[in-house]
């Protein structure tokens, strides 16, 4: 994946290729300030211990499985089937993904497409209880990473003191609160989601900054 990256980076001076983990360890380590005061205690660490992802499950998966969901519910409402509609489609998949994000802030949304197919308008509520109920397996998914990481490297989920969360699909409150199981209720730091693409863009500039000697 990362050659055919570079191959198709035309014109540009690929100096390096970094993980979205690195940028957004380094955004975030960016944003710890230093008390200024009297003494300053230094921690030497390993930067990375162990890494594990699923790159087949992400924020569009979520969306995919609303979007089947409201398909078979006009299905069942109008007696029409859009599935073969690539626009329809498209229309309620914006809807969906929308839903999805008021659905971390709230318990219940709702999904609204005018004239979504044949001049018929749709529109229905979901509750987080029911979308948590439709994704179940891939919130299931989401921990196995983290499960895979703590047993590669034999690490305690009680040495653990913060776990932060990087990623727009983060938000959901199912992710949260599987973790803080997880974790047995350890905090976790989300601030670096609410802005994912600045924060990682920031850690990949003060990369490039460091490699070419023009960091201040």
């Amino acid at each position: 994946q990362r050659k055919t990256l570079v191959e198709s980076i035309a014109g540009l001076n690929v100096l390096r290729i970094i993980n979205e983990p690195t940028a957004a360890a380094i955004a975030y380590d960016l944003d710890k300030k230093s008390s200024g005061s009297g003494e300053q205690n230094i921690l030497v660490f390993d930067l990375v211990k162990a890494t594990a992802g699923d790159t087949h499950l992400g924020g569009e998966d979520f969306d995919h499985r609303l979007v089947n969901h409201f398909v078979s519910e006009f299905r069942r409402k109008n007696k029409r089937d859009i599935s073969g509609n690539a626009r329809a489609l498209r229309r309620l998949r914006t809807a969906c993904e929308r839903a999805k994000r008021t659905l971390s802030s709230t318990t219940q949304t709702t999904v609204e497409v005018d004239s979504l197919f044949e001049g018929i308008d749709f529109y229905a509520t979901i509750t987080r209880a029911r979308f948590e109920e439709l994704c179940m397996d891939m919130f299931v998914r989401c921990m196995e990473p983290v499960e895979k990481c703590l047993r590669d490297k034999k690490i305690h989920k009680s040495t653990v003191h913060e776990v932060v969360l990087v990623g727009g699909s983060t938000r959901i409150p199912k992710v949260q609160q599987l973790l803080q199981d997880c974790f047995n209720g350890v905090s976790s730091t989300s601030s670096i989601s609410k802005s994912l693409f600045p924060n990682l863009n920031h850690g990949s500039i003060i990369i490039f900054s460091r490699t070419t000697q023009y960091s201040k």
